[in-house]
């Protein structure tokens, strides 16, 4: 019987150990910038970008909360391309705009991004479209800023 009760606890701290896992919110990593960009501008839409890290509960609520949405969201999902650079991904391989090979963190650093969560909003070269939105700002105007940004970079699209 005691067997049994520490096989069985030992099973709930296993799945209690792996839930942050499950729960994990990541999009999909950018792996080639200059191809996702021009994609995303093919249907009238920014590469939208979040620099993230893998400790930040900040990233994880943005991405959970926002941008996972918006990828969902029928007004959008047609017109937007989400990536996410890893800011700690020191050997996570990425070709940046410019289709030289590089690592997340060194875009993250030729971006200067200090801070994270950062969104930012990219046309084809890796020109930016709008301001990038730092920190996860006020809950409550956070959905507002996302959308007016995808807008701004739509419309910043179809200017020469």
């Amino acid at each position: 019987m005691i067997r049994q009760w520490t096989g069985l606890l030992g099973g709930l701290i296993l799945a209690w150990l792996a839930a942050p896992a499950l729960g994990a919110t990541d999009l999909p990593a950018a792996v080639d910038l200059r191809a996702e960009a021009a994609q995303a501008a093919k249907v009238g839409g920014p590469l939208i970008v979040i620099y993230s890290r893998q400790d930040c509960k900040y990233c994880e609520a943005v991405k959970r909360d926002y941008l996972t949405p918006l990828a969902a969201n029928p007004r959008y999902r047609d017109r937007v391309l989400i990536r996410q650079i890893n800011q700690d991904g020191e050997v996570q391989a990425l070709s940046d705009f410019k289709g030289a090979p590089s690592t997340h963190a060194k875009v993250a650093l030729a971006e200067k991004v200090k801070l994270v969560p950062v969104v930012a909003f990219y046309g084809p070269d890796g020109r930016r479209l709008a301001e990038p939105i730092v920190g996860a700002r006020l809950p409550d105007f956070y959905q507002t800023y996302l959308e007016d940004a995808v807008e701004q970079s739509s419309r910043a699209l179809k200017k020469p």
